[in-house]
């Protein structure tokens, strides 16, 4: 029995597998408020506590970098520990894992109808890999290949500097350095970042803010408000942030893509792009990711798939937690 936990800055989602044949199952599924709990180790025992489960095996994803067993995540309200998880478990250990290489864990147990194509690529697509996903914040994964296997790996390049492409990102770029001081490519490619994106078009007079929309952002996620209104077609300015937005995220992808040699193929997963897929395929995000010049052929060549399923990193968690258990059981055979 294993249980595996998708931890994000917004939200908690805990369940329990067990693995039959090699095939995960899922028994049973919680989901929490991150920011409701003082630590994860809370969530951990309510969850047990409403499922009294005997657990075998656990594994961790966090949206965070991971260093010797411990994240101090950006966007989450507490840090989190694998030995005091372990302990709180009743365990030896627990994985601890980057949400997006937990992310790229899972793929491998999605099915056809999890995927959106933006780019078909080659039909003989081998080799590397790239997971890039814009939610709360912006995570990328890389998944090396062997010639034989693929090997999911956690990056932090969703915090590098953000480089805009023409004169209107670079007016961007000025208004988020006076607000944060540096502007990495998370402050404009997450849900915080469209709004940023929308409060720079107001700011600057591209665009004007109704009286129903301002009333709608104080009430409501003002990121899915401002997505809602831009493809819905009763806002301009909204419209023009999504776009912006867009193009942006296809631009920082195309960059990714280009990191790791992603000839296997790219994915776009994460809260947002599932939810803005018409958006993504109208042009602008294939057009920004393809612009590298000279290299417009090699990224032309790389599949480009959005994940629809948002279960991944928690079936990821789990997958890994699986494979290390069979592991164990061939060692001691």
């Amino acid at each position: 029995m294993i249980l595996a936990a998708d931890i994000g800055g917004t939200s908690s989602r805990l369940a329990v597998f067990d693995v039959k044949a090699g095939q995960l199952r899922r028994v049973v599924q919680e989901r929490y408020a991150s920011a409701g709990h003082n630590r994860l180790e809370e969530i951990v025992r309510v969850f047990q506590s409403s499922h009294r489960l005997s657990i075998d095996r656990a594994c961790f994803a966090v949206a965070g970098p991971v260093i010797g067993g411990r994240s101090d995540a950006p966007n989450l309200p507490w840090s989190v520990d694998a030995s005091l998880l372990a302990r709180e478990i009743g365990l030896a250990s627990v994985g601890l894992l980057n949400d997006l290489e937990a992310n790229a864990y899972g793929i491998p147990e999605l099915g056809p109808e999890d995927f959106a194509v933006l780019n078909a690529g080659s039909t003989t697509a081998a080799g590397n890999q790239v997971v890039i996903s814009a939610g709360t914040g912006l995570g990328v994964a890389g998944i090396y290949w062997d010639g034989h296997d693929h090997h999911p790996f956690a990056t932090e390049s969703g915090h590098a500097d953000f480089a805009p492409n023409n004169g209107l990102e670079l007016d961007l770029l000025h208004h988020l350095r006076r607000k944060h001081g540096h502007v990495s490519w998370e402050r404009v490619v997450s849900g915080p970042g469209l709004v940023s994106v929308y409060e720079f078009l107001r700011d600057r007079g591209r665009g004007s803010e109704p009286p129903w929309l301002r009333d709608a952002l104080t009430r409501g996620d003002p990121a899915a408000v401002i997505s809602r209104a831009a493809q819905d077609g009763s806002s301009d300015i909204c419209r023009r942030a999504l776009d912006l937005f867009t193009s942006v995220y296809g631009a920082q992808t195309g960059n990714v893509a280009l990191g790791v040699l992603a000839t296997g193929g790219v994915y776009v997963g994460g809260g947002i792009a599932p939810k803005i897929i018409d958006a993504l395929r109208s042009g602008a995000f294939m057009e920004a990711f393809l612009a590298k010049g000279r290299l417009r052929s090699l990224l032309e060549a790389m599949p480009v798939r959005v994940i629809l399923n948002d279960l991944t990193a928690l079936l990821g968690a789990a997958r890994w937690a699986a494979r290390l258990a069979m592991r164990a059981g061939h060692a001691r055979a």
